[in-house]
This record gives C-alpha cells, sequence and structure tokens, in this order.
C-alpha cells in the first residue's frame, strides 16, 4: 500500500472512530487524519501480535478492521490526555 493509499485508510479510519466513541472530541481534519495513521500504525502492530500478519494491501477487510481498532484506541487515549480541553486561543467565561 502506498503513502497516499495509507492516509485514505487513516482518514476514513479516524472519521469512523470519532463517529463509534460517544462524546465530542475535539480537532478538525487534520487531527482525524493524524489519529487514524496513528492507529492504524498501532492496529497493524496489535494485528501482528495477535493474528501474524499487520495491515495487508488496501480492500483488504482485515486492514480496515484492524486501522479502526487502532484508531479507537488512538482517540481514546487522546481524549484521556486532553481532558476536555479548548484550544490554546479560546477564552474562557467566568
Amino acid at each position: 500500500m502506498g503513502i497516499l493509499g495509507f492516509l485514505i485508510l487513516g482518514l476514513i479510519a479516524g472519521a469512523i472512530a470519532k463517529a463509534i466513541l460517544p462524546g465530542r472530541q475535539g480537532g478538525g481534519w487534520l487531527v482525524t487524519l493524524l489519529l487514524g495513521v496513528v492507529g492504524a500504525i498501532l492496529g497493524g502492530w496489535i494485528g501482528s501480535l495477535i493474528f501474524g500478519g499487520g495491515l495487508g494491501s488496501f480492500f483488504n477487510l482485515r486492514t480496515w478492521l484492524l486501522a479502526i481498532l487502532g484508531s479507537v484506541i488512538a482517540l481514546g487515549i487522546f481524549a484521556a490526555t486532553t481532558g476536555g480541553r479548548r484550544g490554546i486561543f479560546s477564552r474562557r467565561r467566568i
């Protein structure tokens, strides 16, 4: 799978992970893309440990399931570490 295919996989897997997890996660499409790519790498690593094979081709179902699983884990870690903080440029009302 080429880099463009991997980026598209990450963007779609990140968007699906945001749809699966309840609540409001911050970040736009760039954060979704980064979390999806990190999740795809994480999912491929988990798949290689458990199943003996990581990510396959772009149209392989195992690739998509592992990427989505990894993206859900990455998004959960991201949500836990940011903890509902706003951006650095937002104003808080007291």
